[in-house]
């Protein structure tokens, strides 16, 4: 217990709240990614976007109504810094929160931990976890969402953005924008299954696709889709 309290206490991450139990050990932990959170968490592409278009419309528009080129530049002036200020913002929110967060898969369990203002630690038992899917991006990073027996139990306004989109009937709990989420899939795999098999294999090999681990009740077991 004390070497692998001691393990987290060497890592750059944060460390655990409390020491793992006697005969429970780490076998992955990491965090999400800045690009990962910045662009699919708090969409600074699509916000960025917005605003180009709206410059572009208002260069038209001046240009259009007989304004010259130097008046319908600074027609657009006014909307330089609500756009900086807005992609500041969201990037500053997207830092702060991967700064924050921490996911972490032992033997046993899974944990969350998280919040920006009131840090919070959320543990799923490697049993309660009912499916497991893993996608990834052309960047090589992915997200894991896990689908847990008691959905109830799960906020999804608390959890977010570690929380799979548009799940709010059924939330489920998502390690998010993992930047090494085939090598987490592959562990989380060899977690479910008590040791590395096909499975681990192809989640570890994966790319651009989905792929999903059902788990019975009391004995989890992976199946590549």
């Amino acid at each position: 217990m004390k070497q692998d309290y001691q393990q987290f206490r060497n890592l750059k991450f944060k460390e655990l709240p409390a020491p793992l139990p006697a005969g429970e050990r780490v076998i992955w932990q990491g965090k999400p990614s800045f690009k990962g959170l910045a662009l699919r968490s708090f969409h600074i592409r699509e916000v960025a976007l917005y605003f180009g278009l709206l410059m572009m419309w208002k260069l038209w528009s001046t240009w259009s109504h007989g304004g010259s080129l130097g008046e319908a530049l600074n027609s657009v002036v006014w909307l330089i810094i609500p756009a900086v200020s807005a992609i500041a913002v969201l990037a500053g929110l997207a830092w702060l929160f991967r700064r924050a967060a921490c996911y972490t898969i032992t033997t046993k369990r899974v944990l969350f931990q998280f919040g920006v203002a009131l840090p919070m630690t959320m543990n799923i038992p490697l049993s309660k976890i009912a499916n497991a899917a893993l996608k990834t991006y052309r960047d090589g990073s992915g997200d894991i969402p896990l689908r847990v027996c008691d959905s109830k139990r799960v906020s999804y306004v608390l959890l977010w953005p570690h929380i799979r989109p548009w799940r709010l009937r059924t939330p489920e709990p998502m390690l998010r924008a993992l930047p090494d989420a085939a090598i987490a899939a592959a562990r989380l795999s060899e977690a479910l299954t008590g040791q590395p098999g096909p499975a681990a294999v192809a989640l570890s090999q994966s790319a651009g696709r989905s792929l999903v681990s059902d788990a019975t009740a009391n004995t989890p077991s992976t199946v590549a889709a």
